[in-house]
């Protein structure tokens, strides 16, 4: 794999939260965003006209917690919910997850380090704290949704979700692309988990860039090595497109 090429003023920018923005941390609460990454990501959403777009495994509202005062574009729960460049607000309708939810919870209640968390349409089981337990919480999660075509159950970096099925970043993506200010520009999205995977599957054959961010395989031609790099990486971009005589044509990867 090879550094991803510099960003361009006609670029549609989409990128992970947990593990490309910020370091993954033992807890979904305990991660650590740094000031210079909100005012970072401000800048780069005013150069390119608005087409910077968040897409996480994370709740909307959590996200603006987190980048507050920012309110960006952005897919929640890997597309479950969306909000687009003009603050509307799209949830796709949640499932009944009480047996999940309820399966979840006995696990966590008799395997110390298990971490339950409730989203609006999907259940996350988390393992980081417990990593031996992965195949436990696997065979738990996978029994209690059965052959039910209406779930689908995802594994991310130390975690099990139970989300409604046919909905994944790529399709958040995509939906993004067909609206202003995004439709005509060359996509761009960073990534670490295999759940950005339909992300790089979305942007590649339409002439966009996918970085994957730290190890691992994947479909994605760009690599770097850990949020910090991506961070340099936004800076650099950021001065680019900041200073006179940047716009460019886009360079693809070689």
């Amino acid at each position: 794999m090879q550094k991803p090429p510099r960003l361009t003023a006609d670029a549609a920018l989409f990128l992970d939260f947990d593990g490309t923005l910020v370091d993954i941390a033992e807890t979904p609460e305990a991660i650590h965003v740094p000031p210079a990454l909100v005012a970072l990501l401000g800048d780069l959403h005013d150069l390119l006209g608005g087409a910077l777009a968040v897409v996480s495994g994370r709740q909307i509202d959590v996200i603006d917690r987190f980048l507050a005062p920012l309110r960006l574009p952005a897919a929640g729960e890997h597309g479950v919910q969306r909000r687009d460049a003009d603050g509307r607000m799209q949830e796709q309708r949640a499932l009944d997850l009480t047996l999940v939810l309820d399966a979840a919870n006995e696990l966590a209640r008799v395997h110390e380090g298990l971490l339950v968390e409730r989203k609006h349409a999907a259940i996350a089981l988390h393992y980081r704290l417990a990593p031996q337990l992965e195949a436990v919480c696997r065979d738990a999660m996978a029994r209690v949704i059965g052959d039910q075509p209406q779930f689908e159950l995802m594994h991310g970096k130390f975690v099990f979700e139970v989300k409604p099925a046919g909905i994944n970043k790529g399709v958040a993506i995509d939906a993004f692309m067909h609206e202003a200010p995004f439709a005509g520009r060359m996509p761009v999205f960073a990534g670490d988990d295999t759940t950005d995977e339909s992300g790089f599957a979305i942007v590649q054959p339409r002439g966009g860039v996918a970085i994957k961010v730290g190890s691992g395989p994947s479909r994605a031609l760009c690599r770097l090595d850990s949020p910090r790099a991506v961070f340099e990486w936004l800076v650099a971009a950021r001065d680019l497109l900041a200073s006179p005589g940047h716009n460019d044509s886009p360079r693809k990867p070689e």
